[in-house]
């Protein structure tokens, strides 16, 4: 199936790593969504038939992402006005709904109802979720949509599911004020680690290099492709005036891990990438998260970015298979 992209014919992915959700202005909202390849063919249409429309009625940029052999999930990307976008989601799920009524698949008594996985930066989350559940139920409860966030961040990405569901207006009506929480307070999704399917599965063929690889030696100048260099030079010391400052919030059971023994881990990543990372000593809000500061040129704040959620990966890894083991040790 061919790709069809918002940005000209290019593959709405393929700009690796960070990026702000708002990329152009802060009334341009650009919203990402998970769809299983079947659907991105007809959310194409033939010759991309069906897009073109959609780019017509509603002036918004529209694309899906290329396919990768053997992953059955594409990105679906649409950017525009908060109302633009929200109607396009609209029509797209309708569209679905026509062309396939169990897909995509709720078990509901209703063929009407379905879903769209949305793909949100995990330091926005709490814009949508609001103190104590206040503001996604205030969402829910506005447009007749049931909101479920998933926990976990995606593979290799800082982004978190969130999965609308309802009728195909109550999600739009619903995508129109998580569009709106996602404008007012932008600044939180800068440096945000795209997901892109199919990075997952790397996970027993050299997994922490292939993010590194495609993310960030992709837009090194110098030719290097060498991810294992034991020394790279510090890339923020060539053009002191390309800083950029990006602020993550990292849960605080996570924050001993990335540190490190000693510091051991933390001052690695600042090696590797050529940022500087400074480390809130307190939480900075009521979710309890700590918030790092990165600061350096775009390429070594995106390296730092990819080591930083890399070594979370990792730790997420390793108690769910802890975990695990003290399960089966009870059962013996």
């Amino acid at each position: 199936m061919p790709s069809d992209s918002p940005n000209n014919g290019r593959d709405s992915t393929s700009p690796h790593g960070s990026r702000s959700p708002s990329p152009v202005g802060h009334d341009v909202l650009t919203l990402r969504a998970l769809v299983s390849t079947k659907d991105a063919g007809v959310i194409i249409g033939k010759a991309g038939k069906n897009v073109a429309e959609l780019r017509d009625q509603t002036g918004v940029k529209a694309g899906v992402s290329k396919v990768v052999p053997g992953v059955h999930e594409r990105v679906l990307t649409i950017s525009g006005s908060v109302d633009s976008v929200a109607k396009a989601y609209a029509l797209i799920i309708a569209q679905l709904v026509d062309a396939n009524p169990s897909s995509p698949t709720v078990s509901t008594s209703s063929a009407a109802h379905t879903s769209m996985r949305l793909l949100i930066s995990h330091n926005l989350m709490g814009t949508i979720i609001g103190r104590s559940g206040l503001k996604i139920k205030a969402i829910q409860d506005g447009s007749g949509a049931r909101m479920v966030a998933s926990k976990d961040m995606l593979p290799q990405s800082t982004e978190r599911v969130v999965d609308v569901q309802g009728s195909p207006e109550a999600i739009g009506r619903a995508i129109e004020e998580i569009g709106r929480c996602l404008l007012e307070d932008w600044e939180r999704g800068l440096g945000t680690v795209l997901y892109h399917p199919g990075v997952a599965d790397e996970r027993s063929t050299g997994r922490r290099s292939h993010g590194y690889q495609s993310s960030y030696n992709g837009k090194r100048s110098n030719g290097d492709s060498n991810p294992r260099a034991p020394s790279p030079p510090s890339p923020t010391a060539g053009n002191p005036t390309n800083l950029r400052t990006q602020n993550i919030s990292i849960p605080s059971d996570m924050v001993g891990c990335i540190i490190g023994r000693g510091g051991s881990k933390i001052t690695e990543i600042r090696r590797l990438s050529g940022s500087k990372i400074s480390i809130a000593k307190v939480p900075h809000d009521e979710t309890g998260e700590r918030m790092f500061t990165i600061v350096g040129t775009p390429e070594a704040n995106e390296k730092a970015l990819f080591l930083l959620y890399n070594q979370l990966e990792s730790e997420k890894e390793r108690r769910v298979g802890k975990e695990h083991q003290s399960q089966e040790e009870e059962q013996d």
